[in-house]
């Protein structure tokens, strides 16, 4: 069962991506925390990345591609996995497709979780975190019992830059630019699976499962 999440920033891909992990017991691999890995325990992998990374430059996508391989030779990759956040773009999927060939290996699945923009921008802007704590509310969805004020710890509530409006519309931008071309590549694989995101999480992992049995 080797899986590819798809969806856009707030779709609830991550989420998913973590109960199919749980589920089915594979590992639930995304590129950062490969990178945190080999970057901490200094392999030689980590160091090639580590040099890009402390120029706040992009990981070229050859070196992402040798470190994602490296994750799924591991053992508890033996009967399968779910990838979450790579690939974004179709070089980086032709890249992954290439190096699984060459092992005799291929994907299974590409799950697409389907949320139309508004509702993302909804989704997120209206989210609130407690710098404090860390306890997180939305504003429609989970409100705090007083607005602005963290339930645990009293602190005031904010909106951290990345689900302001504005900047929630830009990834939505770039993530249709670059990363929605997937849902096509895949599709003419025949490996595409949409499923409606925008139902509640229980009922969204429900349709997931009817797909990958």
């Amino acid at each position: 069962m080797k899986i590819v999440m798809l969806g856009a920033p707030g779709a609830g891909k991550g989420t998913q991506a973590k109960k199919i992990a749980e589920s089915f017991g594979v590992p639930h691999i995304s590129t950062g925390d490969i990178f945190r890995a080999n970057i901490k325990n200094n392999t030689e992998l980590g160091k090639k990345a580590k040099v890009y990374m402390d120029k706040g430059e992009l990981v070229p996508d050859e070196l992402v591609v040798d470190l994602i391989m490296d994750r799924f030779s591991e053992p508890d990759c033996s009967n399968g996995y779910v990838l979450d956040g790579y690939p974004r773009t179709i070089p980086q999927a032709e890249a992954l497709d290439s190096a699984l060939k060459a092992n005799n290996d291929s994907l299974d699945f590409a799950v697409n979780v389907d949320v139309p923009d508004e509702e993302i921008i909804s989704r997120m802007s209206g989210r609130r975190a407690c710098l404090k704590c860390g306890a997180t509310y939305h504003t429609s969805f989970n409100p705090p019992k007083e607005e602005g004020v963290c339930d645990k710890c009293g602190e005031a509530l904010v909106q951290r830059e990345d689900d302001k409006e504005e900047t929630v519309k830009n990834r939505l931008g770039v993530y249709h630019e670059q990363t929605e071309p997937l849902e096509k590549y895949y599709a003419e694989a025949g490996l595409l699976h949409n499923v409606d995101g925008t139902k509640n999480m229980d009922e969204v992992f429900d349709s997931i499962k009817i797909i990958i049995g």
